[in-house]
């Protein structure tokens, strides 16, 4: 089969991207400036740098602000610039422990040592639409269970429950002695069997909502019936940032970052399990995204469970990326001509050859 080659495929690329900036950046509407975006839109510029693998808020911004509101788009942009910077260094490990919490709730327990701050969240309000612009209100202080005669900015120390629950010797104790590498995820793909910072790290990266339908479909059990695990804690703070002083090979403190951190307590019932103790699952994501943290904790613990029985770690691993994901179904929109004329070539061809060993019928 012979192949012609289009004309004036570049002129048309030229003009599409033309239109592309003259419908963004020619609306009579006030320019949309970065602080806006970072400021107005938080919560999407979180998910953005989550998905990105980048802390980088005003990129994200205007990744977003490029990709007119196009999320993965602006996750495709981030990524790409991404892939262009150097890496000057390695920052030190820190402990989750440290994280300056601004929210902080253990639906696990009514009294978890240390308090609950409730913090930002939509959970306990009616979901209304506003049509008109509230006025600014004063910045008010997060509301926590601190005693009247301690300053506000003294929150007591957080027992987690899952330290709670190992201490009354009812947790599944799988806590490393030795240290390994984690998986970068960012110069070799992981393919199962994989580790385990292999699994959370393309969970954090994940695209949001195709991790939350990986956990929907994996809570689903064979008898119709959802089976859910309970939540330990959903904490979202400030995590520092920490690297080596070059001279005095101490640590310094060069700036922080958001996350959101959970932990999934999974109740063991399993035929080959100890039925008298509990394990869990854990979620950590750049920003406040308690969806994909909570999708992820609990994804940690069914890996773990599951033992690779089923498809679920190559499930995770391979369909759960927003750009790989998008990039192989937006492909389909360029042009196919070859494979698809070669598909009808092969079909007129199967046609007559069916037509010629197809007896005729003999004449009396």
């Amino acid at each position: 089969m012979g192949y012609a080659a289009a004309r004036g495929g570049l002129a048309a690329i030229e003009f599409a991207e033309n239109l592309v900036q003259e419908l963004r950046d020619g609306h009579p509407s006030s320019p949309l400036e970065t602080d806006q975006v970072t400021g107005r839109l938080r919560l999407l510029v979180d998910r953005v740098m989550g998905e990105a693998g980048l802390w980088a808020p005003e990129l994200a911004a205007q990744a977003l602000r490029q990709a007119e509101g196009d999320v993965i788009e602006a996750v495709h942009l981030l990524r790409a610039f991404k892939s262009t910077l150097p890496r000057i260094g390695i920052s030190e490990v820190v402990n989750a422990d440290d994280m300056i919490p601004e929210r902080r709730i253990v639906p696990a327990f009514r009294e978890p040592g240390g308090p609950q701050i409730l913090g930002r969240s939509t959970d306990y309000t009616a979901r209304m639409l506003s049509t008109t612009r509230r006025e600014t209100k004063a910045k008010v202080q997060p509301a926590t269970v601190i005693p009247a005669d301690e300053p506000l900015d003294v929150i007591p120390p957080m027992q987690r429950m899952s330290d709670v629950l190992r201490d009354m010797q009812l947790l599944v104790d799988r806590r490393r002695t030795d240290d390994p590498e984690p998986f970068d995820i960012t110069r070799m793909p992981a393919k199962p069997p994989a580790p385990r910072s292999a699994r959370l790290s393309t969970m954090a990266r994940a695209e949001t909502g195709a991790l939350v339908g990986q956990w929907y479909r994996n809570i689903l059990g064979p008898d119709g019936y959802l089976h859910e695990v309970t939540l330990g804690e959903v904490r979202h703070g400030a995590m520092p940032i920490t690297v080596t002083h070059p001279v005095t090979r101490n640590p310094v403190k060069i700036g922080e970052y958001r996350v959101t951190e959970v932990e999934a307590i999974e109740d063991l019932d399993g035929i080959d399990e100890d039925r008298t103790l509990f394990d869990i699952g854990y979620g950590l994501c750049f920003g406040q995204n308690e969806r994909k943290a909570i999708a992820m904790a609990n994804l940690d613990i069914a890996c773990h469970r599951d033992g690779q029985r089923s498809e679920l770690e190559q499930s995770i691993l391979m369909t759960t990326d927003g750009l790989d994901s998008s990039g192989f179904l937006e492909h389909l929109k360029l042009p196919h001509y070859v494979t698809f004329r070669s598909m009808i070539e092969r079909k007129i061809a199967v046609r007559q050859a069916r037509l010629q060993s197809t007896p005729t019928e003999s004449k009396p």
